[in-house]
């Protein structure tokens, strides 16, 4: 039984994973730390498991094999950093830090201490996600040209219903593109590959400290653009993949969750008309790969890389806005 205690409840989906956490046969939640001690109180007494008020005292306890980490985004360098030196596995939100420099500086860590580490990217296991791949691999697409990718919801409409501290520049990092914007921005970099530079441009449509509409631009070498669009501000906007090359274009989620393409290649699907394409199961969850990973001395590589170049480009992006121009890759600090 591998034994977890839950790193704060911040974060709106802390209590999605301390239920997958609870469902789990090889996992068991037996401790909570919260940086407001009265929520963490509230959550460890709904687990029935011992609350911590000091985090290093958590931490040095032999009972606990693992944390999933929920804290603010600031707080994720200091609380990982310690975890790797308590020896404790580590199972995170995205993004993985609010710099490419912390984010490797944790990754050296991880790696150093021998921990497994998983970030929450959900949607690398998505089916659809893998037909794409698999699409792509074929080359019925031809040369790649543009990919649009976007996430959106209301919660910041009228009263709203994300938590108030989800609107916090300081804790966040930012607001729509570092929050939902992380899931098509790690999607682009998954089909296309790192760019060569990152232009944002942020919204205010409801006045917050945060951007709650975004837009980044992501440029390649040979031509090619990623467009990554997030928002808190859409009602009905449809989670949406575009990519389109030479030879062909595909489409998710326009709206409905269909696959479709067309392509000019002979013998690739869709090459008479615009075809509907079956998509494979999803992969397993990154909480169950993290349980996998720890059990059987594996590393999630694939994952780790994805998280800290997700990283760098929101790095990136949230300089662009800030400056106005595009932010060259090559030029932020590991």
């Amino acid at each position: 039984m591998i034994r977890v205690a839950m790193i704060s409840f911040w974060h709106v989906h802390a209590r999605d994973y301390a239920g997958e956490a609870t469902v789990h046969l090889d996992t068991e939640i037996v401790a909570v730390w919260d940086e407001l001690p009265e929520r963490g109180r509230a959550e460890a007494e709904n687990l029935g498991v011992r609350f911590y008020t000091s985090l290093d005292d958590l931490l040095s306890q032999p009972d606990i094999d693992g944390v999933i980490i929920g804290t603010p985004t600031n707080m994720h360098y200091d609380v990982m950093i310690a975890a790797t030196q308590a020896g404790k596995h580590i199972f995170t939100e995205k993004v993985l830090a609010l710099t490419l420099h912390e984010g490797q500086q944790i990754v050296n860590a991880v790696a150093n201490a021998g921990v497994k580490l998983t970030v929450s990217l959900p949607r690398l296991n998505a089916g659809y996600t893998q037909a794409i791949q698999d699409i792509l691999a074929r080359g019925w697409l031809g040369e790649l040209t543009l990919l649009r990718t976007r996430v959106s919801h209301n919660g910041a409409l009228g009263q709203g219903w994300l938590p108030a501290h989800f609107y916090n520049p300081e804790s966040c990092g930012g607001g729509a593109l570092i929050d939902l914007g992380c899931h098509p921005m790690y999607l682009a970099r998954l089909f296309l590959g790192l760019p060569e530079s990152v232009s944002a441009n942020y919204g205010y449509l409801t006045g917050r400290a945060v951007e709650d509409n975004a837009v980044a631009v992501l440029r390649y070498p040979q031509g090619a653009l990623g467009i990554v669009e997030a928002g808190f501000v859409n009602r009905f906007s449809p989670f949406t993949i575009e990519v389109h090359g030479t030879e062909g274009s595909l489409l998710y989620g326009t709206p409905d969750s269909t696959l479709r393409m067309r392509s000019a290649v002979p013998g690739a699907a869709g090459s008479e008309q615009w075809e509907v394409l079956p998509l494979p199961q999803n992969r397993p969850s990154a909480f169950q790969q993290w349980v996998t990973h720890i059990q059987k001395d594996t590393t999630a590589t694939e994952n780790i890389q994805t998280a800290l170049d997700l990283t760098l480009l929101m790095e990136a992006a949230n300089l662009s806005a800030q400056s106005n121009q595009p932010v060259q890759l090559d030029t932020l600090a590991r």
